[in-house]
């Protein structure tokens, strides 16, 4: 009982910290940032599956809650909407009511870019055509693809390198980049997905560097091999057209307990980026908008430090 009350004091006094740093951002001008912000729509996951809210909301959510003008979608949230211009139309309407740019869409369920099997690899990449059509629509920049596959790494490897060419060409026809996720098994590996990348070599097609997301091997009582999300994210940053900044847990200090953002974002600078970080909360102990106002107050409060 003491210690589920410690849990509870301790989660409560997260929330406060998340809501008064996001208060006092909001009343105060925030120093200037090398990096712009997104929300990343897998944050709300939870609201989402529970029905609490629809994609069509997000826009408006991201705004007007968290202050966030720039948003990341996930196809799952609308699976069948890739080609249905009139939903599509409904949601620039609410972007542009909102004041509210589109930036990327995560595409999961349409197929590994690196399966073995080139028939099933083929329509993998065919799959993904009318996502990078919708983003077009949408007005984003980017889709985001999964590039897993059943086989040794250097099979998975070449087999990656061989459609995210394919899907990297169709895509440069629309102005569209293609990029890939560190997302577990091979791609959670930072040296093999860069070695893919450097095999591509293509403008429009790159990384998504996720802080949290360096889970190799996964089994029943969670990661059973992972690879260092530092050096990790140092070997995918040349390649990277956004990072994902992910968070689990936080401090009393609203400090990330799992990454270092001090460390990971001198990584990320001194790479040279200047693009977009995409808030992921993926934590449980505070709520999913608590989570995001944690998330969102540490990238405010540790991006001016770094030098």
């Amino acid at each position: 009982m003491q210690a589920s009350r410690r849990d509870f004091l301790k989660q409560a006094s997260l929330a406060a910290l998340a809501a008064t740093s996001f208060g006092d951002l909001l009343a105060s001008p925030a120093k200037k940032l090398w990096f712009d912000i997104s929300l990343a729509e897998w944050s709300l996951h939870k609201e989402l599956h529970a029905k609490k809210i629809t994609n069509l909301d997000f826009p408006e959510i991201a705004k007007k809650e968290f202050g966030i003008s720039i948003v990341e979608y996930v196809n799952q949230f609308f699976k069948d909407k890739a080609e249905d211009t009139a939903y599509l139309n409904q949601l620039l309407t609410r972007c542009k009511d909102n004041g509210v740019k589109n930036h990327l869409i995560m595409i999961d369920g349409e197929g590994g870019m690196g399966e073995l099997d080139a028939a099933v690899r083929n329509k993998a990449v065919e799959n993904h055509y009318k996502w990078v059509e919708a983003a077009k629509y949408l007005g984003c920049k980017t889709i985001r693809v999964n590039a897993y596959g059943k086989g040794d790494d250097q099979e998975i490897a070449k087999a990656a390198i061989e459609s995210l060419s394919k899907l990297g060409e169709f895509a440069s026809k629309t102005g569209i980049n293609i990029i890939v996720e560190n997302h577990g098994g091979s791609s959670s590996n930072g040296q093999w997905l860069a070695g893919v990348m450097k095999e591509v070599n293509m403008k429009n097609v790159g990384t998504l560097p996720d802080f949290g997301n360096f889970c190799i091997k996964r089994g029943k009582n969670g990661c059973e091999e992972s690879y260092d999300r530092y050096q990790g994210t140092k070997e995918l940053m040349p390649y990277a057209k956004g990072v994902s900044a992910k968070t689990y847990d936080f401090d009393e200090n609203g400090n990330c307990i799992e990454t270092d953002y001090s460390k990971i974002l001198k990584i990320v600078k001194d790479s040279g980026f200047k693009g977009i970080a995409g808030i992921e909360y993926e934590g449980s102990k505070l709520s999913e908008r608590d989570g995001i106002k944690a998330t969102k107050a540490l990238l405010e409060r540790v991006g001016p430090t770094i030098r």
